[in-house]
């Protein structure tokens, strides 16, 4: 049967990589279990090399409570039998795709929406700023002109 392990297992370099993916995921284990799950759900184990494991937090702060713990991270590691001289801890954010931004329609009147579409039709048809501004208006809310 070919599945994916045995795909990797076949490249030289992934014979190379696989056990050092193991080790990163028994250490992001080790890590769960020995920091703060406040603090373990905001940070994550990203490498291990010349007996420094490597540690991304989401922001300073957390980064500055891991290294308060550094010790008692660097103790865990040891006895699940890696040779750990150092926690390295940095702060790099984990880049989502989804936007955690709460959008609502916005208010347009119905004035600036006749300019907007007409500025729209005056465009090419297969304009992007003409789609993007029809897109804009069926987005917002329209309101009535105040008389």
């Amino acid at each position: 049967m070919l599945n994916t392990e045995n795909l990797f297992a076949k490249s030289e370099l992934a014979a190379r990589l696989i056990p050092h993916a193991l080790m990163i995921g028994r250490l992001g284990e080790t890590f769960a279990k020995t920091a703060p799950r406040s603090l373990a759900q905001q940070a994550r184990v990203v490498n291990y090399r010349l007996n420094t494991v490597v540690i991304h937090a989401n922001n300073g702060a957390i980064a500055a409570k891991l290294r308060q713990i550094s010790q008692r991270l660097k103790n865990a590691f040891i006895a699940m039998g890696l040779q750990c001289n150092e926690v390295e801890v940095k702060v790099q954010p984990i880049e989502t795709l989804e936007q955690n931004v709460t959008t609502h329609a916005k208010s347009i009147s119905s004035a600036s929406a006749q300019k907007i579409l007409a500025c729209a039709a005056a465009m090419p048809p297969d304009s992007r700023l003409a789609a993007s501004l029809r897109e804009l208006l069926e987005r917002a809310e329209i309101r009535e002109d105040e008389k």
